[in-house]
Order: C-alpha cells, then structure tokens, then sequence
C-alpha cells in the first residue's frame, strides 16, 4: 500500500485517467472527490463488497442449475 500526505485541494494521479482530489478534511474525516473515465466503475469499499457478493450468489444460483 503506498500511503501519501496530501492537504485541501491537492490531488493524486492514479494512471492517466483517474485523479483523486482531496476536497475537505474535518475532524477524522477526509471527502475525496474522484475524477475517472465512466467505463472505470468508483464505488466506496462496502458497495463493492455487497455488489461481488451479490454476483457470487448469482453464479453460484446458476451452476445449481
């Protein structure tokens, strides 16, 4: 894991498409603002998960049959 500091309205180039861009810091809490391609999907961390679970139960459903 790279691990970087960053401050208000400084940004991060992930590749040449994606740039993450910190937007505002309170407290223990940072908001990103993530500029990306729309054929590269952005989701927080828990979505991604409910949404690969939800496939596996998928294809899992379908191999049953």
């Amino acid at each position: 894991m790279l691990v970087l500091s960053r401050q208000k309205d400084e940004s991060i180039m992930i590749g040449d498409d994606v740039e993450v861009t910190i937007v505002d810091v309170r407290g223990d809490k940072v908001r990103l603002g993530i500029t990306a391609p729309r054929s590269i999907p952005v989701h927080r961390r828990e979505v991604y998960d409910a949404i690969q679970r939800e496939k596996d139960q998928k294809a899992a459903h379908n191999t049953e049959q």
